[in-house]
């Protein structure tokens, strides 16, 4: 791969939707329906953002943060992001350089078809 790989980061929390699915697996799916490299959503046992709003698991709620990893090239990365311009619930998105150490992107996961 001749360009370099990268991270971004996608902050959500289980209680925003998208119709009747919830962000985070609309993302997800969204990814790997443009076959990016891989992603990953983690669940946060606490977190909170700009409004300052406690973003944890209740007993009679789950609303808890999420954060959803995306590894592939800058160029596909961001062009994923505007694709996401219609999705409500999205808050802040990171982009990062990462160093791949243990596998490599199959080419298939990067070409597009």
């Amino acid at each position: 791969m001749s360009e370099q790989t990268k991270l971004l980061r996608i902050y959500t929390d289980e209680a925003a939707y998208y119709g009747d699915r919830k962000v985070f697996e609309v993302v997800a799916s969204k990814a790997r329906d443009a076959r990016l490299a891989g992603v990953t959503v983690l669940e946060a046992l606490i977190g909170f953002g700009r409004s300052a709003h406690l973003h944890r698991r209740h007993v009679l709620e789950s609303d808890r943060a999420v954060v959803i990893e995306i590894v592939d090239t800058d160029a596909r990365l961001r062009t994923f992001v505007s694709d996401l311009s219609d999705v409500p619930g999205i808050g802040l998105m990171t982009l990062e350089a990462v160093e791949v150490l243990g596998a490599e992107l199959s080419a298939s996961a990067t070409q597009p078809e």
